[in-house]
């Protein structure tokens, strides 16, 4: 009797879990000036000029806001740019995380 040799194939299904994704949030303080934050949700956060400013006015007037919404690796260097620009500015600017 002669024996085939047959292949098997496994299918196996391979699932991908998205990154938690976090809130950077940005906190009104009384020394930091309107202009400089405007200017680092523009040159951090890649905010346009108009939006900017928006976020700005609401950090004023409701104590924070969500500038941002990012994977956890990406969400930690903004904030470290963050605080790295406000401390060389003088600036005692808060900005935080927190997963969604």
């Amino acid at each position: 009797m002669a024996k085939t040799k047959g292949n098997v194939r496994e299918k196996r299904k391979i699932t991908v879990k998205e990154p938690d994704m976090y809130r950077v949030k940005m906190h009104n303080d009384d020394f930091t000036t309107m202009d400089f934050v405007v200017e680092v949700l523009r040159q951090v956060f890649f905010k346009s000029e108009a939006e900017a400013n928006a976020l700005m006015l609401s950090i004023h007037k409701s104590g924070y806001a969500v500038v941002g919404i990012y994977p956890y690796d990406i969400a930690v260097s903004k904030v470290e740019k963050t605080n790295l620009l406000a401390r060389e500015h003088g600036f005692p600017l808060k900005v935080t995380i927190e997963q969604e």
